[in-house]
């Protein structure tokens, strides 16, 4: 029973905030003190930043945001995230609990209900409807941006920073990110660009967890709990395991560990403190592991299912449904089966009878009979979609999966197996970072079902316990800013603002918000080492004569004789020079006065000291030229491009855009200006439907690293390849001239998968496709989807109007089959 004081501080909380008390009585779960903090500020017309582990229930602050919106007779809220299929489920969620009336779905490629009162949407969609001023953002009053740690991403996150300075300052923002070690730094931005700002930190999961390492079929905890959780000493099993050189292994007495024997049928719990076991003989310098499907037994026996594998590879997610399935583990009840082919024939009734063999369908319906699935970038969107909801619904009960489901998609675990921690990061293979083993691990346990998660990491050869201990103590990692302006971006605040009003709102972006306040720091650094060269300067003062010149002729000197020790293979000329300056710098050093000093070596000890600081400090006043003003000035040789081209008119007194320049507004992408420039050019008049498909293609297509170059084979034939050469020869120009401009430039066009996509928008067959692009079907999908939008944005803008037309007839032709697909 409650204390009179607590339930006068409820009540008190109800007269000043009645709005999140209200909201508060709806849930299905008593708020945690950050929601409840979070509500508080969004009820008090306050924009909020909620920091908080994965599965703490962040959205909860959204979902109130957009109780305020719907208690009003026209306000708006508006839910962004950075994935279409987090726009889905979050779509689907509030059409629960709102009506389908009421709520719209803005993806790309996807238009549903757009001018309802609550949208879900990405991020890009809103960034273009700032540009375009869309009638649509009247009356908006919130902006809810789920998964805004995404503002780090190179290709993407500069998407973030313009929605967040652009919009209206009448818009309330409701920022949701992972816990991020500079929160309070963002929320100073946030606060600097938005106004009031609250910053809320909560590193708490709602649901605690479990940390294991699976040796052989022993899961040993990572962390001995008798020391305490604040000291995180790792299990000293573990590390006697790391140490043996052969012999045989045991658990003492104060080992913990499971045994899959001693869980058959049960809840899982903590690890019992056992008794002394021995485990059978091992060089444990070759600790053999668990196949698979034993691994899915044990965490079956142990009641540790639904579990989730992370494998970091397409491949691997595939081969390891194939072992468990060749195992012959069945995970579901007939009643479970019947339910979920009744649930994937509804949800795939729209698919091509044709399609389905091409697309392994019956296979996979088999596995996900039996409780397994994958899940990966690779997988038909459709399928992924299915394999989501059944995981859900607590039907399929182990899904094998990389790294992008953690990114936000609601499948929690009870327990997540992490059967490395290396990756391969499309160059080498590297360990994982501390946030991305957070993010991993942090699916595991579900709120409200749940009463701890669990962790699990294999036991692989030459692992460090201590290594994946302090990976699993670190909650946390720094957000940083990838912004950089845009051509597109240039135009639109150019036409918006002007140029002078455009480069001051660059500067207060948050990449520059960093810059400068590194500068602040660099900029005490040299303050401080200042002072140290005055001292050591003072130190090194010679009554007979200018100790600083003669410590820079030795120094130059000892500089020349390492070089000529080093580059002893030098031409003769070259070393016949640098000897005859080395003599002349003898004679100086002796003729100086200084040398005769009998303190000379104490004074050069401390011009030493003097030097070696004072090169520090230069580098570090190089750094504060280069950061301050960064921003702006990548704005500037941007600007210098497009008046080059001809796409502005930059006077004295005022920057105006050409109707190129109008034009290059609607164009959004990597390849803005090419895409501009090449219709400006007419490079693609004569071509039909499929041809411009696969140029738009080329243009959005990103080949894998090891992607052989296959040239011209493969091209399709007729006037797409005399197109193709033109367009190429334009982005080599544009190349050099951004180089001119001390601008990165971009990558070569990819022909790769140009011939596919011609023949899929001509109406070819899904197999032949395939087997011509090489790929799998959710691949496949993706591209042909990011040509439909560079397509859809051709008929917009191509003055050309047989351009438009075609453009729009490629789009149909590409928009059919399994890339029509939609299951909303």
């Amino acid at each position: 029973m409650s204390s009179p004081s607590e339930r006068y501080a409820r009540a008190q909380e109800a007269v000043e905030h009645p709005q999140s008390t209200a909201f508060a009585a709806l849930q299905k779960f008593q708020l945690d003190p950050f929601q409840v903090a979070g509500c508080h500020a969004l009820e008090s017309g306050r924009s909020v930043l909620v920091a908080a582990p994965t599965g703490a229930g962040k959205t909860i602050v959204g979902e109130f945001a957009i109780h305020l919106a719907m208690q009003t007779a026209s306000d708006k809220a508006f839910y962004t995230t950075p994935m279409k299929a987090l726009s889905n489920q979050k779509f689907r969620e509030l059409v629960d609990v709102y009506g389908a009336d009421q709520v719209g779905l803005l993806t790309g490629d996807t238009n549903i209900n757009g001018n309802a009162r609550i949208v879900v949407m990405t991020t890009e969609v809103l960034r273009n409807m700032i540009y375009a001023d869309s009638s649509a953002l009247r009356d908006l009053r919130y902006v809810i941006m789920d998964e805004v740690h995404y503002l780090a991403d190179r290709f993407r996150g500069a998407v973030w920073e313009e929605v967040i300075i652009h919009l209206p300052a009448r818009v309330r923002l409701v920022s949701l990110s992972a816990t991020v070690s500079n929160a309070e730094e963002f929320g100073d931005w946030l606060d600097t660009v938005r106004g009031d700002t609250e910053v809320i930190v909560s590193e708490i999961r709602p649901v605690p967890l479990e940390q294991h390492v699976l040796v052989r079929d022993d899961l040993l905890p990572l962390f001995d709990d008798r020391a305490g959780p604040a000291t995180a000493q790792v299990n000293q099993e573990l590390m006697r395991i790391r140490s043996s050189t052969g012999t045989t292994y045991e658990n003492n007495r104060q080992a913990q560990s499971y045994r899959s024997d001693r869980h058959a049928g049960r809840q899982a719990k903590r690890p019992q403190r056992g008794g002394r076991r021995p485990v059978r003989a091992a060089n444990a310098r070759r600790i053999e592991r668990m196949d698979r499907p034993d691994v899915v037994r044990l965490l079956e026996r142990a009641n540790l299912l639904p579990a989730i594998f992370f494998i970091f590879s397409r491949v691997g997610c595939e081969a390891a449904v194939q072992q468990v399935r060749r195992a012959g583990i069945r995970l579901t009840s007939n009643d479970e089966r019947s339910e979920i082919r009744a649930i994937v024939e509804e949800r795939t009734r729209t698919l091509q009878e044709e399609d389905l063999g091409v697309l392994g369908y019956w296979e996979w319906l088999d596995n996900l009979e039996r409780g397994v699935a994958s899940h990966h970038a690779g997988l038909l969107p459709a399928f992924k979609e299915v394999v989501e909801e059944l995981y859900q619904r607590k039907l399929v009960k182990v899904v094998f999966a990389t790294e992008t489901l953690a990114l936000g998609i609601n499948m929690p675990a009870r327990t997540v197996v992490l059967e490395k921690m290396e990756k391969f990061n499309g160059e080498a293979r590297v360990a994982i970072t501390s946030g991305e083993y957070t993010q991993l691990t942090g699916r595991a346990g579900r709120r409200g079902i749940d009463v701890e998660g669990h962790a699990v990491v294999q036991w692989t050869e030459g692992m460090d316990p201590q290594a994946v201990a302090a990976l699993a103590s670190r909650r946390t990692y720094p957000l940083n800013s990838s912004f950089r302006p845009t051509y597109n971006m240039a135009v639109n605040l150019i036409d918006m603002f002007g140029k002078v009003r455009a480069r001051q709102i660059l500067e207060s972006s948050f990449a520059q918000f960093q810059a400068d306040r590194a500068v602040v720091g660099l900029a005490r650094q040299v303050r401080e080492a200042e002072e140290s060269l005055a001292g050591y300067q003072s130190a090194m003062a010679c009554e007979h004569g200018d100790f600083p010149e003669y410590a820079a002729i030795r120094r130059e000197l000892s500089d020349l004789e390492k070089k000529n020790r080093q580059d002893s293979n030098a031409p003769r000329a070259s070393r016949d020079k640098r000897m005859k300056r080395m003599q002349s710098l003898r004679t100086q050093m002796q003729r100086h006065p200084c040398h005769r000093c009998p303190d000379r070596e104490a004074h050069a000890r401390w011009a030493e000291r003097y030097w070696k600081l004072k090169r520090q400090n230069d580098r570090i006043r190089r750094q504060i030229e280069t950061r301050t003003g960064s921003v702006a000035r990548v704005f500037d040789r941007v600007i210098e491009v497009l008046e080059t081209l001809d796409y502005i008119v930059d006077d004295s007194e005022e920057t105006t855009l050409t109707e190129a320049g109008r034009t290059m507004r609607r164009i959004y992408g990597e390849r803005d200006l090419l895409v501009a420039e090449s219709l400006r050019q007419g490079l693609w008049a004569g071509l039909d439907a499929p041809s411009l498909a696969a140029m738009a293609c080329c243009l959005v297509y990103e080949p894998r690293r090891d992607e052989a170059n296959t040239g011209e084979r493969g091209l399709p034939r007729g006037a797409f390849r005399a197109a193709y050469e033109k367009t190429t020869t334009l982005w080599a120009e544009l190349d050099d001239l951004e180089q001119d401009h001390h601008l990165p430039g971009s990558e070569p066009l990819a022909a790769g998968l140009a011939g596919a996509m011609h023949s899929w928008a001509r109406g070819g067959m899904l197999d032949r496709v395939l087997i011509d692009a090489d790929m799998a079907a959710g691949d496949f999908v993706r591209w042909a989807k990011q040509t439909i939008d560079l397509l859809d944005q051709l008929s917009i803008v191509a003055e050309d109007a047989t351009i438009a037309r075609t453009a729009r007839a490629a789009l149909d032709g590409v928009r059919r089959g399994i890339v029509a697909y939609s299951s909303t």
